[in-house]
């Protein structure tokens, strides 16, 4: 695997093989409609705007799950 076949998310290496929208990639990873913040390429990514962000090889993402809780 080519180092331009992946993204680093949360500081990991994952692959990637083809672009895909950041609402698929959160569908992916089980993170669909939970509450998270995003910046791609650290620049914060709105929910509105997820299904219109594409996610390319080589992008940085940060993701950040919110819980609740007392």
């Amino acid at each position: 695997m080519t180092p331009a076949r992946t993204i680093t998310l949360n500081g990991a290496i994952h692959p990637l093989e083809k672009s895909i929208p950041l609402d698929n990639l959160l569908d992916h990873l089980g993170l669909a409609g939970k509450p998270v913040v995003i910046e791609l390429n650290e620049q914060p990514v709105f929910p509105r705007d997820y299904r219109c962000s594409l996610i390319e090889p080589g992008a940085r993402l940060e993701i950040v799950t919110l819980a609740a809780g007392g």
